[in-house]
Formats: C-alpha cells, structure tokens, sequence
C-alpha cells in the first residue's frame, strides 16, 4: 500500500487537505453547497521542507498558520452578519489581524498549559529526587492535562462534527493510499483511525520532552521556563524525524509504536463521519493529488 504525504485538518463544517505543492479547503455551506479553494504552496517552504530537522520546525508553525487561516476562513460561512472587534477597528485587515491574535492566543495557550503550569506544580514536589525525576513528574503532569484537555473537548457538541469531519480526512487518505477509486462507497470503508495523524505527532512531543529536557537538570524557575521555550524546537524537529521514520515501516516495533497515538484518536478525536462529511473530504482530497505518482511518497 502507497504511503502519502498529503495530509488534512478538519474544520467547521469542512476538511483542509494539504498536498506536496497545493492545498485545499473544502466547506459545506449552510446552503449545502461545497465552497472549494484551492491554492499553491510557497516554493521557499515546499524546499525547507525537505532538510532534515529543520523541516519539523518549518512544518509545526507553517502548518499552524495555514490551519488557523482555514480555520477561520470556514467559521465565516457560519458567522452572524454583526461586526466584531476587529472588523469594526482594522476594517479591510480585520481577517488578517484576527488570525495572527488567534494563533498569539493559541501558542500562549500551550505554553502556559503544556509547559509552564506542569512545571509550577512540579515545583511543589518536595522528595528527594534527581533532576530526571522531577522532569519525569513534569512530562506526566503535561499527559493529563493533554488527556483532560482532549476529554473536555470530546464532550462538546460542535467539536463532535469537527471530529467527524477528521474521520472523513482520514478514510478519504486511506482509499487513495490503497489506490482505489475516490468515491462515497470506497471512503466508507475504510478505517476511521490513521497511524500518521498529528494527534500521533503531538503524543510524541510529549515523550521527547521528558527526554530532552530530562538532560538539562532541574535550574531555578526562571532558569526552566527559558529552557524550556529555548529547546522547543529542538523537541518539535526531534519529534518530527521519529514520526516519519516510524511512518516509513511497518513491522512490530513501528505497529507498537503508534498504538497509544491510535488509542487516542479512537477514543478523543476521530469519530464515524457521514456520507455528506466524505463528500467533502473527496473534493478536497482530489484537488491535491499531484500529477506525478511518487511525488507524494512519505
């Protein structure tokens, strides 16, 4: 079976699909029509992409900005007509500002819950243990917030269709993985969960994190909070290399591997999407395909 590197995002009432030159948005509008964009990727970043732990970084914040514009772009088709802050007070650049103050929200968002509130607490642990110890502490204490986190999200009636709309990505990109035909009957069968989905990816940040930043001891508060901004990226490209090459093969120690990734997807953020989600998912599968067949091998 071919292994792509096309990826997707699910959105508000849509799927992003992101190819090795084009991406695509694809959302259902409340009139029940499919709106599609479909745009080229940035030669710069299409060659950064393909050096070796810089990609990771690359890959990590391009990924972001391209899902955060995505995102937003197909929240406006569920939007009411009244204006908002920052349409009243950045007019034409309203859609532009709002994406960078919600991806400045976001990433001080996961800093605050996934780095800095787990080292707050660990601080207060007060047994006698090395460095690695309490960097052990600190990485489960960013597990369970991540599970909590995922777990209260789960539970929300609006993230429910999101997460419908991922299973769709998933089942579209299996179907072409096996090269069968794109169509509503092919997708549905195929498999919900997918091992190289980026809730995988982000279960694997958390371990390298212990590792990583198990080396650098265990300093004063200050001392920790720069470390560990400072070697996020080194933890990201890390983790990054890890899941490609554990998407590369197949054998008992990758299968072993992806496991706790899939146990999260099945149970938190994949769900049984309908015909009219796969739909959506096919479109915007389609529009990213590239002409030749191995230019998207993983």
């Amino acid at each position: 079976m071919k292994k792509t590197t096309i990826g997707g995002q699910a959105l508000i009432e849509g799927i992003l699909m992101r190819g090795p030159s084009k991406y695509s948005i694809a959302v259902r509008k409340p009139d029940q029509d499919i709106d599609l964009v479909v745009k080229d990727l940035e030669n710069n970043k299409i060659n950064l992409m393909k050096i070796p732990f810089i990609r990771g970084v690359v890959s990590l914040f391009d990924s972001m900005k391209l899902g955060m514009d995505a995102l937003m772009y197909s929240a406006s088709f569920y939007e009411d007509d009244s204006e908002n802050f920052f349409d009243k007070h950045f007019k034409n650049n309203a859609r532009k500002i709002e994406n960078v103050f919600s991806i400045i929200v976001s990433v001080s968002l996961a800093l605050l819950f996934f780095f800095f509130i787990p080292t707050f607490l660990t601080s207060f642990v007060k047994l006698n243990h090395s460095s690695f110890s309490f960097n052990l502490i600190e990485g489960l204490i960013r597990i369970i917030i991540f599970f909590t986190y995922l777990f209260i999200v789960s539970r929300s009636k609006d993230m429910k269709r999101v997460f419908e709309y991922h299973g769709a990505e998933h089942k579209s990109i299996f179907c072409y993985e096996k090269g069968l035909d794109l169509t509503v009957e092919n997708v549905r069968k195929q498999s919900r969960l997918h091992p190289r989905c980026g809730t995988s990816f982000l279960f694997t940040v958390m371990i390298i994190s212990i590792l990583v930043l198990g080396l650098v001891g265990w300093p004063n508060p200050l001392m920790r909070m720069l470390y560990r901004i400072i070697l996020l990226p080194v933890i990201v490209s890390i983790s990054y290399e890890i899941n490609r090459l554990i998407g590369k093969y197949d054998n008992k120690i990758t299968a072993m591997l992806v496991k706790p990734g899939l146990w999260v997807q099945k149970f938190f953020t994949v769900r049984e999407p309908d015909d009219k989600m796969i739909e959506v998912a096919i479109l915007a599968l389609k529009n990213v395909i590239p002409e030749k067949e191995d230019e998207d091998l993983w």
